[in-house]
């Protein structure tokens, strides 16, 4: 069981997956991350997306402090249904919320938001590559508005491979794990007659 930190559900407990194969964001690291979202006003009337969502933790954190919407990604089918039962079990209203199972990376480039998000929740596996694969993908497709904020959470020390397009404004750490933000920078056009690629 995982405590919602703040907002509207604050005190409530969700469910999280049994297993391995998820790694919940720890109580302090949520409230310090949404302490900070907060104070950048990033989160009240966000459109959210919560990639790798595992129990949802991050998303409804996001909706119990005001965000109009949140996208729940996750690749695990029972573990999407588990976000689905703890949002239920919380009344969140249906038309603030969307789970979808999938991938991260065909999501990315199949999805088509009815307004572009303004906040990306970003906890993949540390393990594997998903940061290469996903970061030049919020960099670049227009479902993440210009100017957007991207929440990642990374072990401890470890580099993120930063594309054209994301500006690294921030970065706490907490015991093994850090949070790394991020914000989405127009890209600039080629100029007049330039070759494109």
């Amino acid at each position: 069981m995982l405590r919602i930190v703040g907002g509207t559900w604050g005190g409530r407990r969700i469910q999280t997956p049994p297993g391995r194969h998820t790694r919940p964001t720890p109580e302090r690291v949520r409230e310090a991350l949404f302490s900070r979202l907060a104070h950048l006003d990033a989160v009240a009337g966000a459109h959210v997306l919560d990639l790798y969502a595992g129990s949802g933790a991050l998303g409804i954190e996001a909706l119990s402090r005001g965000a109009a919407h949140v996208t729940f990604v996750e690749s695990h089918g029972r573990t999407a249904g588990l976000v689905r039962r703890n949002l239920s079990g919380l009344d969140a209203p249906a038309a603030q919320w969307a789970v979808t199972v999938a991938k991260a990376e065909p999501f990315l480039r199949t999805a088509r938001p009815a307004v572009p998000w303004s906040l990306v929740l970003m906890d993949p596996p540390y393990a594997g590559e998903e940061y290469a694969r996903v970061l030049p993908l919020l960099a670049t497709l227009p479902v993440v508005a210009t100017g957007a904020l991207i929440a990642v959470e990374a072990a401890a020390g470890a580099a993120l491979p930063l594309p054209a397009g994301l500006e690294q404004s921030r970065v706490d750490r907490y015991g093994d794990t850090q949070v790394i933000l991020l914000s989405k920078q127009a890209l600039s056009a080629p100029a007049p007659g330039a070759e494109q690629p």
